[in-house]
């Protein structure tokens, strides 16, 4: 009797029984927090938005993303991304694609206020993810620009410029100049991850950072150049490839001007 005893009092059996709990509880959770977070973004949109957003998207958007936005060959999976990815896409013209290449390009929109409202509630509807923010999360008046230069220059700067105002990348793409996004669009851009983008959610930056960001650009848009002409500003390469521009022409002249004088 004390040999089987202490067979069933084995300490492994408590560590397989704790893993076992540990394993049930964050699945519970992650199923929960799915679920909440399903019905956050739902919420502000009615049946009637869905149901109109559902046929929008299968006579415009189905050829690429599939009849029920699981994916084709020609267009990826929309089953997740939220409504803030669809607002985003559309709301800057970017979908429906033009079409095929290394990157979308910005264009004018195809849809109204109102279908980009009803495609994102029907995507939203199919699965957990990013809402479109409120007018508060973009509220620039609250935000601190200051901060939002440090957290800017930390983590978008090696491809939008320290201005914003863009870059190239490789294979032919491109980071799109900041200059005159709407603040909606911009908070969806860090939320969601457009093109060669990373997703900054609100682990990485804050609710309160991504609105210091957004006041931080916008501050850009409103400041002049002290130091005279911005030359695009796109940093030492525009500014070095002026200086060397102008300079060889006045070397070039005052050559010129010393050989007819010699003459």
């Amino acid at each position: 009797m004390k040999a089987l005893s202490q067979k069933r009092r084995h300490p492994l059996a408590a560590v397989v029984l704790l893993a076992i709990a540990l394993v049930l509880t964050g699945g519970l959770y992650a199923v929960a927090t799915a679920s909440n977070q399903a019905q956050a973004d739902t919420a502000a949109y009615t049946s009637q938005d869905i149901e109109q957003g559902e046929k929008l998207f299968s006579a415009n958007c189905a050829t690429c993303h599939g009849t029920e936005a699981a994916g084709t060959d020609a267009g990826p999976s929309l089953i997740g991304v939220g409504a803030a990815a669809v607002d985003f896409q559309i709301g800057t013209g970017r979908m429906p694609l033009e079409m095929q290449g290394v990157q979308a390009q910005v264009k004018p929109g195809q849809f109204n206020d109102e279908q980009i409202k009803q495609l994102a509630a029907y995507v939203a509807s199919l699965g957990a993810g990013p809402g479109v923010p409120d007018d508060e999360d973009v509220d620039v008046s609250k935000g601190d620009a200051a901060n939002g230069a440090k957290v800017f220059l930390a983590n978008c700067a090696m491809c939008h410029n320290a201005a914003g105002a863009g870059g190239a990348l490789t294979r032919g793409k491109w980071a799109p100049t900041l200059m005159g996004v709407s603040e909606k669009h911009i908070w969806e851009a860090m939320e969601t991850g457009p093109q060669n983008m990373p997703v900054f959610n609100d682990a990485n930056i804050t609710p309160e950072e991504k609105r210091d960001v957004i006041t931080y650009l916008k501050s850009l848009e409103t400041n002049t150049t002290p130091g005279g002409f911005a030359l695009g500003s796109l940093g030492p390469v525009s500014e070095g490839l002026f200086i060397w521009t102008i300079g060889l022409g006045i070397v070039i002249a005052f050559t010129v001007w010393l050989t007819s004088r010699s003459a």
